[in-house]
């Protein structure tokens, strides 16, 4: 039987057939695994979102708007809203656009049909700009609304992003509602 020349040996072979070197490789490799378990990303729980004091103010922040969809609560919501809230619909068509006005005017008539809202979010990222906060999300939104034949169930899931701007301590919404 031929053995392998001792210089082919691999560093493991040799850890493993020397008690002084097989406490050096294991005492490298728990090293190795420590660091590397202190270099992972931590994420705010049920998010892509990392985990820092101020993303979970911002998380926090979208969470009220959530919950205030879900309540129907207009006051919140409008509270939440910049007054220089612009969402352009995502086109070139202007009349599908909406200010502060036009959204007041959706939340106090037409959204006020809907019933029975379930609205969950999964937030993705948070992309800090200038003078802009993205939160990037995907929802699933579960609601009732009259129909030709009573109350119909409707269920939307889609990516979105809500834009913030800073105000006070808090936030404001800008687009993305």
């Amino acid at each position: 039987m031929i053995l392998p020349r001792p210089s082919t040996y691999t560093m493991a072979a040799r850890a493993a057939s020397s008690p002084r070197l097989r406490g050096a490789f294991f005492a490298i490799a728990a090293a190795t695994s420590l660091w590397a378990m202190g270099c992972t990303t931590h994420y705010i729980p049920n998010t892509d979102v990392e985990d820092t004091e101020e993303n979970r103010k911002l998380i926090s922040f979208c969470e009220r708007y959530r919950h205030a969809v879900e309540l129907k609560n207009i006051p919140l919501l409008l509270k939440l809203a910049s007054p220089k809230y612009y969402e352009d619909g995502g086109n070139v068509d202007a009349s599908d656009d909406l200010d502060y006005a036009g959204l007041k005017d959706y939340l106090t008539n037409k959204f006020q049909d809907a019933r029975s809202i379930r609205y969950e979010i999964r937030y993705r990222r948070v992309v800090k700009d200038e003078d802009r906060i993205f939160i990037d999300y995907t929802y699933s939104a579960s609601y009732r609304i009259p129909g030709t034949q009573g109350e119909e169930w409707k269920r939307k899931v889609e990516d979105n992003r809500l834009e913030l701007v800073q105000h006070n301590d808090e936030y404001r919404i800008v687009a993305g509602m």
